[in-house]
């Protein structure tokens, strides 16, 4: 398997290196991602904002804060703690700190996530590249080559050709998938500040003025 493997690599040639690269590159990207969306950034957005409810309708602003606090990486946490900070404020206020929040935690979200595809398209062109000046190869030992080299010479061009193709394609398909899950979870992070941020603003504002919460309608 190994050997197998190994020489499949040899007889792609030298674009098989580049594409090698952008696979390391790729893979980097996918894991650096994967840890923060799921272990920094991500939370429990339903069982979290349960509890700021709960806190809120208490008037336990202090207890609320501290409950954000226990999860500082995480990003819905420093949004809502934003808001929380300004809780006796007004609804201006609290929907400033709130966006001010929101635009900090979102960079660190969304970034290096829509690298993937590009990473991908690199791949998969770098393959394209390969095969072509495979071709190129194998044309011209057909044009010019020794009769008694030429089925040497049109196979290794051919094995250039369809091994970078293939490679470029194996390296491409992972990272193509792996963008639209981690973009998948982006999007879910971001949805969820968007959506709570905003009731914790109504929150704020119906406590302040004494009325019914949103969130229990």
């Amino acid at each position: 398997m190994l050997a197998g493997l190994a020489k499949f690599y040899t007889d792609g040639g030298f674009w098989m290196h580049p594409i090698a690269l952008v696979s390391v590159f790729g893979i980097a990207i996918v894991v650096e991602r994967f840890i923060f969306l799921f272990f920094k950034y991500n939370i429990n957005a339903n069982q979290f904002m349960a509890q700021i409810q709960k806190l809120v309708m208490a008037n336990n602003i202090d207890r609320a804060i501290k409950l954000c606090n226990a999860a500082p990486s995480a990003a819905l946490p420093k949004v809502i703690k934003a808001g929380l900070t300004r809780a006796n404020k007004g609804e201006t206020e609290i929907g400033n700190a709130i966006e001010e929040a929101t635009l900090e935690v979102i960079p660190n979200i969304t970034k290096r996530t829509s690298m993937l595809q590009s990473v991908a398209n690199i791949a998969t062109l770098l393959g394209l590249l390969g095969t072509i000046i495979g071709l190129i190869e194998a044309f011209e030992a057909v044009a010019t080559a020794p009769p008694d080299m030429k089925t040497q010479m049109l196979t290794a061009s051919i094995s250039i050709a369809m091994n970078t193709t293939g490679f470029g394609l194996v390296v491409a398909i992972p990272l193509m998938a792996s963008h639209i899950f981690l973009s998948n979870t982006t999007k879910k992070i971001m949805d969820e500040i968007d959506q709570y941020s905003v009731k914790l603003q109504n929150l704020l504002v119906s406590r302040g003025k004494g009325a019914q919460s949103p969130l229990d309608r």
